[in-house]
């Protein structure tokens, strides 16, 4: 037998569990949707500055200079290499005068002989601008090769993984194209970093139009 008292006590108890339970679930409904707003809020002025008309146009921009730069790949492997040397001669400089403002004669000795390296690399670069095209274009084909090299050995490490063919694929194309380079050095010099850095600015050009339009239809929806 049960003791009435007992089921006297039960029933007040438990409505007063039941209204603790229903604030709760009010109160989180509340943080979500303050959460939801703060959110939106905070999207809505990325959304307007990716989608702006001055990002279309630089995206456009960006895909014009692109084919420019295939089209015209001694050019723009010239351009490169001047700003490139002008580069290593800022970074000399500062190299310069901040082994001034380090601690020990050792120090400041290799800093100096630093500084006066990257300099005469970056006036002979100024003064040379085709043997800096040859230059880096060598570079350049040494690392497409060991990043190849690099990208085969990740894709036998994780072939068992889903999309891992896309590891070899790339790995696969950087090495022919680092070994094609290389093949073909100093001739090829007159065409790589050219067309590459023209390939590179047509997909960054289109990455961003095509982010800015998706964007544009966000905001209209």
């Amino acid at each position: 037998m049960h003791d009435p008292r007992h089921v006297g006590l039960c029933a007040p108890e438990a409505r007063l569990q039941a209204g603790v339970v229903q604030s709760i679930r009010r109160g989180r409904g509340i943080m979500s949707q303050v959460s939801a707003n703060k959110q939106d809020s905070g999207i809505a002025p990325g959304l307007a500055r990716v989608g702006s008309g001055g990002s279309l146009v630089w995206a456009a921009l960006l895909i014009l200079f692109g084919f420019l730069a295939i089209a015209l790949p001694v050019a723009t492997s010239l351009g490169v290499v001047v700003v490139l040397a002008w580069l290593i001669i800022f970074s000399g400089v500062f190299q310069f005068v901040d082994a001034f403002h380090s601690k020990g004669v050792g120090n400041i000795l290799w800093k100096l002989l630093v500084a006066l390296l990257y300099l005469v690399v970056g006036l002979y670069f100024l003064v040379h601008p085709l043997l800096g095209v040859a230059a880096f274009t060598i570079g350049l084909a040494i690392f497409f090769v060991i990043e190849g090299v690099f990208d085969l050995f990740a894709y036998f490490r994780t072939r068992h993984l889903a999309g891992s063919g896309w590891i070899l694929f790339d790995g696969l194309v950087t090495l022919i194209l680092g070994l094609l380079v290389w093949k073909h050095w100093p001739s090829s010099s007159r065409w790589v970093i050219g067309t590459l850095v023209g390939i590179s600015m047509i997909m960054t050009g289109m990455t961003r139009l095509m982010i800015g339009l998706a964007a544009r239809r966000l905001q209209r929806a």
